[in-house]
């Protein structure tokens, strides 16, 4: 019988993947309306489109891995524990290079660059996107399918498939199976984050002298322009703790065995590792004027049908 905080913390993971689930299916929903409209997309609006359904495809997996955790017998099995893993650690690395990549694009568009290499880098950043999204799906594979000829330990299955714990392990025994995800994992994670922490700096950086030059400059206190890089600024910093957070909190749930966990850091770290993609994903909607736009005409639309809908039964 599951415990109270598990419940607890089950029941947020839940909610959380459903305003996932609405945030980056309308993120794709609105992009892709937009490349059929136009017949034609940007490099950005390209990367959010394979970033909403990596984040999509990954609170799914955050869903499986509650259920192989705590309800599912069959996920027990060691075939599907190792296809799970690697779906799992697929998804989670795609996503991480796609969100790094975004950063880097609006580092390249809103940093003046002055160096060669640099300006060579802001000219061809549209053309490099596609092979750049491509090379991040070659690359999270190497370090996801290798999962596929790891046999986990922890469980002891038959040659019908029956599974059963592993009772003579001790539960802090570091066996290789652990090692290796958790190596995998560090492998496929190293790279995008410190990408993703140089940007962001980069970014945080130049927006805030910007902003202290515009208020300088400014006779009002509160101009527009200033507004829009405070709110760069602050939608950065939040997608910093939650990455890092959201890093941590992984490698937790990584090291946790179905033999000994504990429930409250468990309970924690599902909460934080379904936190990221979710909140994310309403922080790009709120920055991201199209996006933004496109929100509040689907709020009125609601708003209109519900209106119509009150009108009938009142009639």
């Amino acid at each position: 019988m599951l415990s109270p905080v598990l419940i607890i913390s089950i029941s947020i993971v839940a909610m959380e993947v459903v305003l996932g689930i609405f945030g980056n299916g309308f993120i794709t929903a609105v992009n892709i309306i937009n490349w059929i409209k136009s017949k034609k997309i940007s490099s950005a609006d390209m990367i959010l489109i394979f970033l909403s359904i990596s984040r999509f495809i990954l609170q799914m997996t955050i869903l499986m891995h509650i259920h192989s955790l705590y309800f599912a017998d069959e996920f027990k099995l060691a075939s599907m524990y190792k296809a799970f893993g690697a779906v799992w650690m697929f998804v989670n690395h795609a996503s991480l290079w796609f969100s790094s990549w975004l950063y880097v694009l609006y580092c390249v568009k809103i940093i003046n660059a002055t160096q060669w290499l640099l300006l060579q880098i802001k000219l061809r950043m549209a053309g490099m996107v596609p092979w750049l999204l491509l090379g991040s799906l070659v690359v999270s594979s190497g370090t996801s399918l290798p999962l596929l000829w790891i046999t986990p330990s922890t469980y002891i299955c038959s040659s019908t498939g029956n599974c059963r714990e592993n009772s003579t392990a001790h539960t802090t025994d570091w066996d290789s199976s652990h090692l290796y995800l958790l190596l995998l994992y560090f492998v496929g994670c190293f790279f995008p984050l410190v990408l993703s922490v140089v940007t962001s700096a980069l970014l945080i950086t130049s927006l805030w002298k910007h902003t202290k030059k515009m208020q300088y400059y400014v006779d009002t206190l509160r101009d527009p322009l200033i507004d829009v890089h405070l709110t760069a600024i602050k939608s950065i910093i939040s997608f910093l703790i939650l990455y890092l957070s959201s890093f941590v909190a992984q490698i937790l749930l990584i090291l946790s065995t179905s033999q000994s966990k504990d429930d409250v850091k468990v309970a924690v770290s599902l909460v934080v590792v379904g936190a990221y993609p979710s909140v994310h994903s309403i922080i790009l909607i709120i920055v991201n004027s199209k996006l933004k736009l496109a929100f509040r005409m689907l709020c009125q639309h609601l708003k209109c049908h519900l209106k119509n809908m009150t009108l009938c039964l009142i009639l």
